[in-house]
């Protein structure tokens, strides 16, 4: 099979074989369903589309297609790109397997090396990118970083950090912060600095008061954050997010 062109299958493959996400995206193939494979995963329809996203965002790829039917379910299935990633997922496990074997230390036990072997973490937003810009602000540093589509965030980091990171323009990065850090608003909307970055609802919590929404900001990067009036927010709508600098934690690639 082919590889899928402009993606970043790996990035999405740094989990042990008991990821839930990975297991969600089999569950889906298998039932052609998010709300089934949810189910089947035993998490809630809301954190299989999290899991979706994330997988997505990492790969820079869009990884389901064919989505119909409201909030609560419809039909979907994987994209070649997700299709991919899942074999990639059991040839990395099935390589997992034989290098534990083969680990001789006794001190490397299975949980240690599967520790080593792959990170997760709780932030909801995750993706690459590649560093355009570094310019010192006093005590910290800005860095801007580019996304594949162009679209273009800014971190403040300290100058022990850049030094310790030996930031450079060009380097690829991974981009983090939480669903909590980022702030949805309506188009005209103005925030005092940070980032304010332009995109599409694509999805949003039932009801009226705040709640989450999640923002299509370019194929392949969804954001998602918090608005703090839900009805003022339609699907396919414009809409804004914005974080503060300082939410921005940037990983070495």
């Amino acid at each position: 099979m082919p590889p899928a062109k402009n993606t970043n299958l790996g990035k999405a493959l740094g989990h042990t074989k008991t990821d839930k996400r990975l297991d969600i995206l089999k569950k889906l193939q298998e039932a052609g369903s998010i709300s089934e494979a949810a189910r089947r995963a035993g998490v809630s329809y809301k954190a299989a589309w999290q899991a979706i996203d994330v997988l997505g965002n990492l790969a820079g790829t869009p990884l389901v297609s064919k989505v119909v039917g409201g909030s609560g379910g419809g039909g979907a299935q994987l994209t070649e790109a997700g299709k991919q990633l899942l074999q990639a997922s059991h040839d990395l496990d099935l390589m997992k397997t034989q290098v534990v074997r083969k680990a001789s230390k006794p001190a490397a036990t299975d949980t240690s090396i599967k520790q080593m072997l792959g990170l997760r973490t709780t932030m909801r937003n995750q993706f690459p990118a590649q560093v355009s810009s570094i310019h010192k602000k006093g005590d910290s540093f800005r860095v801007e970083v580019s996304t594949k589509g162009a679209s273009v965030f800014a971190a403040r980091i300290t100058a022990a950090s850049a030094e310790l990171f030996a930031l450079h323009t060009g380097q690829q990065v991974q981009v983090l912060f939480k669903a909590t850090a980022v702030a949805i608003q309506l188009p005209g909307s103005k925030a005092d600095k940070g980032n304010a970055i332009h995109g599409i609802v694509v999805r949003k919590s039932r009801g009226r008061s705040s709640g989450e929404v999640s923002m299509l900001v370019e194929p392949g990067i969804t954001i998602v954050g918090f608005a703090d009036n839900l009805s003022e927010f339609t699907i396919s709508d414009s809409a804004v997010a914005f974080i503060d600098e300082s939410a921005l934690v940037l990983a070495l690639v």
